[in-house]
C-alpha cells in the first residue's frame, strides 16, 4: 500500500470507523469475531506505514496535535511539580513551562516547550513558540538547579521561537543566547528529549545537554521543510524534497552524531498511547541520568563542550 501522500493515515482511519461502527451496533448477532479481526488488521497495518515513514511523513506525525507535551510527560513521569513563573524583567511566556519535580526521589529541575490542545490554549501558549521571557525564565531554572546542584530535564518541541516585533524588541536573539551559554556551563547532568518538533535557535535554546534523545517519529532542525524549501526554491511544495535532503529524523542525526539516543514510540506513533510512551521514555532516562552522574561535574562540562565541537559535517545534499 503506497503511503507516499500527506494523508497517509487515511486507512488507520477507516479501519478504526468500521470498528466504531460495529461497537455501537445494539443488540442483534455478535460480532465480536468481526470485531477482533479489523482490530489485529488495525495493528498490522499500523506497525506497516509507521514502520517506512518518509522524512515529511515524519514531520507531520511529530507535529500530531494529540502527541505528549511536556506537562503530559511531567505527570506521568514526575511527582511533586512546582512550576515557576515569570522572568522577573517582563513577563511569565507559557510556551516554556518550567519547575522542580521528584524523580524516582531525586530533586530535579525540568524545562520544556508547551503547545497547545484546544484553540484557547493554543493561542495562550502561542503554539509553543516562545518569546524572550520564556528562555529568561528557562535561565532562571537553570540558575537554580545549579545552585541546588538538581539534574536539569528538557523537553523539546516547538517550531522554533517566536519571531514576532515585540519578541524581537525585548532581545529574542539575546535571551536565546544567553539560555545556551547558561545550558553549556552547567555543572548538572541534562538530558534533552526532543519529543516531537524541534526547530531552529528555539529548539536549541533549551537543548545544549549531556545526553539528546529523540523519540522515534520526532523531527529535529535548523529550520522547517516548508522554510527551507521557500528559501531554496521560492516555493513551499517542495517541503517533501527539503525534508528529505535536511537529514531531520532521529536516524539520521544518530548518524550524524547530533543525537545520543533513539527512544522507541508505540505503533501508530506516541499520540497513540501517552503511558506507553512515558514508560519507554523513562527506562532511557534513568540510564542516562544514572550514567552522567558517574562522572564529576567538571568532566561533564568538558564532554559537553567536546560534545558540541564536534557536530558539523560536511558534504553534498541531493535534492532529487
Amino acid at each position: 500500500m503506497a503511503v507516499e501522500d500527506d494523508d497517509f493515515e487515511r486507512p488507520l482511519r477507516d479501519l478504526e470507523k468500521k470498528i466504531e461502527e460495529l461497537t455501537g451496533v445494539p443488540g442483534g448477532e455478535d460480532r465480536s469475531g468481526e470485531i477482533a479481526r479489523l482490530a489485529r488488521r488495525l495493528e498490522t497495518l499500523r506497525q506497516e506505514i509507521f514502520s517506512r515513514l518518509t522524512p515529511w511523513q515524519r514531520t507531520l506525525v511529530a507535529r500530531h496535535p494529540k502527541r505528549p507535551y511536556t506537562l503530559d510527560y511531567i505527570g506521568l513521569l514526575f511527582t511533586e511539580f512546582v512550576e515557576i513563573h515569570g522572568d522577573r524583567k517582563y513577563a511569565d511566556d507559557p510556551a516554556i513551562v518550567a519547575g522542580f519535580a521528584s524523580y524516582k526521589g531525586t530533586p530535579v529541575a525540568i524545562i520544556g516547550h508547551q503547545k497547545g490542545r484546544d484553540t484557547k490554549e493554543k493561542v495562550r501558549r502561542n503554539f509553543g513558540m516562545p518569546r524572550p521571557e520564556g528562555y529568561r525564565k528557562a535561565v532562571r531554572v537553570m540558575e537554580m538547579a545549579e545552585k541546588f546542584q538538581r539534574p536539569l530535564f528538557t523537553f523539546v518541541d516547538t517550531p522554533g521561537a517566536y519571531p514576532g516585533k515585540g519578541a524581537e524588541e525585548r532581545g529574542q536573539a539575546e535571551a536565546i543566547a544567553y539560555s545556551l551559554r547558561a545550558m553549556a556551563a552547567l555543572t548538572v547532568p541534562i538530558i534533552v528529549t526532543v519529543t516531537g518538533e524541534g526547530g531552529s535557535g528555539g529548539a536549541l535554546a533549551i537543548a545544549v545537554g549531556d545526553r539528546l534523545l529523540m523519540l522515534e517519529h520526532a523531527v529535529y532542525s535548523v529550520i522547517s521543510p516548508e522554510g527551507c524549501a521557500a528559501i531554496l526554491w521560492s516555493d513551499q511544495g517542495k517541503a517533501k524534497e527539503a525534508a528529505r535532503a535536511m537529514r531531520i529524523t532521529a536516524p539520521d542525526l544518530k548518524d550524524l552524531e547530533v543525537i545520543d539516543d533513539i527512544v522507541p514510540e508505540p505503533a501508530g506513533g506516541a499520540q497513540t498511547d501517552h503511558a506507553r510512551q512515558a514508560s519507554l521514555l523513562d527506562e532511557r532516562l534513568l540510564a542516562h541520568l544514572e550514567d552522567i552522574r558517574s562522572v564529576s561535574a567538571s568532566e561533564r562540562v568538558e564532554c559537553r563542550y567536546q560534545k558540541f565541537r564536534r557536530m558539523g559535517k560536511y558534504g553534498q545534499a541531493r535534492f532529487f
